[in-house]
């Protein structure tokens, strides 16, 4: 199983449509989980939270439905994609993940803006055993270095402790690269330093 994390910048972009169709094939091969960005739908929460100062909790779980908002949408865009709202609802060879309230109670899962889509996407895998992590990104990843994407803000600050605890082979594939995707495996996986 592969789970890919489609990121929200990715809203807009005529990439999108073109990922969810290469996904929707290569999940013939091999069961594809996809958990989404939040896109414009986080971008509201954050104007939000910048407005009225919002609580990290409150903030957190805002977000979280921005990512089923977004998840939806990836929904109408793929037909043959099943929606799942749980882990033991993985029973489909193309799935995207809606993520529940249950996600709140997750330990590991800080409920701050230092825990995004990625970190989530990365927990998830290693609930699912997932045999890869994919990260689309419009950003071009110039390292493997979890310390210094996470400097770079191309991943979240929690990124590295959730990995140190649930280590998942994990890569990132710039947005374009939908055509090369079924070579994912060539790439560079991620690593701490």
């Amino acid at each position: 199983m592969i789970v890919v994390k489609l990121g929200g910048s990715l809203f807009g972009t005529p990439e999108l449509q073109s990922w969810m169709k290469v996904l929707a094939d290569y999940s013939k091969q091999v069961p594809i989980v996809i958990v989404p960005g939040g896109g414009p739908f986080a971008d509201q929460v954050r104007a939000a939270d910048s407005h009225y100062k919002l609580s990290n909790k409150a903030a957190h779980h805002m977000a979280i439905l921005a990512m089923k908002q977004f998840g939806l949408l990836l929904a109408e865009l793929a037909a043959s994609a099943h929606i799942i709202h749980s882990l033991s609802h993985v029973r489909s060879p193309f799935s995207i993940w809606l993520p529940d309230d249950n996600l709140l109670q997750q330990a590991e899962l800080d409920h701050s803006w230092s825990v995004t889509s990625d970190s989530i996407a990365l927990w998830l895998a290693s609930r699912l055993s997932a045999q890869y992590l994919i990260l689309i990104k419009r950003t071009h990843a110039n390292t493997t270095s979890i310390a210094t994407l996470i400097q770079e803000q191309t991943l979240d600050a929690s990124f590295s402790a959730i990995f140190t605890s649930n280590k998942t082979d994990t890569k990132i594939l710039h947005y374009q690269d939908f055509e090369r995707f079924g070579a994912f495996s060539q790439q560079e996986s991620l690593s701490l330093i």
